[in-house]
């Protein structure tokens, strides 16, 4: 897959909402996917029968989002959300290296067609399992990982959810955490 262009807007209702576009090379389509942040997005795909139509097909995209008043939002004016998973070893078995693999793919796939962001990395140690996530909107993020986990059964119970400001990633906030009043360490 080549380059993605990512932009959102807010409606007179002050709902976000995305539009992401990107060339599929595998199956030689250029896909549209869009919808209100935090929710299941919807795919329209075209089919391109000559790759050197694609940049033609990003240009007209990104021309119809500025149109329409999308426009892409800087990391800076985003925040960093954290996915915690807690360890039973200090700097991680082969067991929670899979588990790293199984939880970046599912978070990567829950956040990117719900337009709520992208996993920027992963981080094991301390006895901790940590994915950073790049998020426009961090209380819809931290409901989507929150589901995620339940979902594929990625233990909820030793789940926390920090988030921070992108400028400013000391200051984290525990936005969930198994026990209350437990503070956040990376």
């Amino acid at each position: 897959m080549s380059g993605i262009i990512r932009t959102y807007k807010r409606d007179d209702d002050g709902v976000l909402h995305f539009r992401e576009a990107w060339y599929d090379d595998d199956d030689h389509q250029f896909v549209v996917n869009h919808g209100a942040v935090g929710h299941q997005s919807k795919t329209d795909e075209t089919e391109v029968g000559d790759e050197s139509a694609v940049e033609g097909l990003m240009a007209a995209f990104a021309a119809q989002c500025e149109e329409d008043g999308y426009a892409q939002i800087s990391p800076s004016e985003q925040f960093w959300v954290v996915a915690q998973l807690a360890l039973k070893s200090q700097d991680g078995t082969e067991r929670d290296r899979h588990l790293e693999r199984k939880a970046k793919a599912a978070l990567t796939g829950e956040l990117a067609w719900r337009g709520l962001g992208v996993v920027d990395r992963t981080e094991i140690g301390n006895f901790r399992l940590n994915i950073f996530c790049l998020c426009p909107d961090v209380n819809k993020a931290v409901n989507a990982i929150k589901i995620c986990v339940r979902n594929e059964d990625l233990d909820f119970t030793k789940l926390t959810i920090a988030a921070a400001p992108y400028g400013d990633p000391t200051e984290f906030k525990v936005k969930h955490s198994p026990k209350q009043g437990v503070g956040f360490t990376l």
